[in-house]
């Protein structure tokens, strides 16, 4: 089924990354106010007409966690009684991925929770990037497109740095798979830092599994939080005889002492995607972010025109065309073909 105009709609978590894909696709920016009222609820205010378009809602649901959530929740609800044809929540980082299981008695499963409360709000499927685990994917009963932002930063590597002493690091076991089929793409060797977690956001490096003395390391992980296992795993490294340290990661959470570590840290370059916003207090000059808008754009324009996007999967879109949106003469033509 062909919908109406396309529109793209954010709220207050990223909305510079909403412009971006809006300019790329060549459309402008749905006309939406998200405040809050006097007590603290949130306040929507949708400004144009969205009646049987194909909706895209660009809402991270990062640091403030619960108040993305919530003006993602109520922007849907919103839509839904509006009479959007399809509403697709475009969320490029998904919080509260890691709480995808109980690891003791009495745990809550609050990734799955958060699922069902963006199905039940309305959406009709979800665009998201590097979920924590891939089999988050299977919590929601609508569909669901996973990007990857292994592209983009293979892209920028191969462009930008030698190959010939590099080595990819996982900066613990649970990150070996992805490690491993990022230095494969490069051709690179892996190495392994095997740590023991004390307590939450606290971790210990134990060993490291692998050859990295006179190397070039690249620490690849899905997101850097406190810092606390990358800078870790940087000082062990070197410790073991590597010439330098750098990190990359697609979402950049950086919360609680991370800048601190950071700027206090070993590490020559931390890479970043932009799918958290990254304020000045995170502006070092050791932090380089990269945009995941043309991959969205491109991803947001399959799914408006019905076509595949497991090609992006692989691969980053150097260029998206502006979209052609339908009119209602396109509309009548269409009816009168068939």
């Amino acid at each position: 089924m062909r919908y109406g105009n396309i529109k793209v709609f954010t709220g207050n978590a990223n909305p510079a990354l909403a412009t971006e894909v809006a300019n790329i696709l060549g459309i402008p920016l749905g006309r939406c106010q998200v405040g809050r009222f006097s007590d603290g609820e949130i306040s929507v205010n949708v400004q144009e007409t969205v009646r049987g378009c194909d909706v895209f809602l660009i809402q991270s649901t990062c640091h403030p966690v619960n108040d993305s959530l919530m003006e993602l929740l109520i922007l849907i609800d919103s839509f839904k009684r509006a009479s959007a044809g399809r509403i697709t929540a475009v969320v490029p980082y998904y919080g509260y991925a890691r709480q995808d299981r109980k690891s003791k008695a009495r745990d809550p499963i609050t990734a799955k929770l958060v699922a069902n409360l963006i199905t039940a709000a309305g959406a009709d499927r979800v665009l998201t990037m590097d979920l924590h685990a891939s089999q988050l994917q299977g919590f929601f009963d609508i569909p669901v497109d996973h990007l990857l932002g292994t592209p983009i930063l293979l892209d920028y590597y191969r462009k930008n740095i030698p190959l010939e002493y590099l080595v990819a690091v996982a900066p613990d076991v649970g990150g070996v798979k992805r490690t491993r089929q990022f230095a494969e793409a490069l051709s690179v060797p892996t190495a392994i830092i095997d740590k023991r977690r004390q307590k939450a956001n606290e971790s210990e490096v134990m060993n490291i599994i692998g050859d990295v003395a006179g190397k070039d390391c690249l620490l690849v992980d899905d997101m850097i939080d406190t810092a606390g296992t990358i800078t870790q795993g940087a000082q062990a490294l070197l410790g073991q005889g590597a010439l330098s340290v750098q990190a990359c990661c697609t979402h950049g959470v950086l919360s609680g002492p991370a800048i601190a570590r950071l700027q206090a840290s070993t590490l020559k370059e931390v890479v970043v995607l932009n799918t958290i916003p990254q304020h000045s207090a995170a502006r070092l000059d050791n932090i380089r972010v990269l945009s995941v808008a043309t991959l969205f754009a491109e991803a947001i324009e399959r799914i408006y025109q019905d076509k595949a996007v497991s090609s992006l999967f692989t691969q980053t879109p150097q260029s998206v065309k502006p979209i052609h949106q339908l009119n209602f003469n396109d509309m009548m033509d269409r009816e009168d073909e068939q």
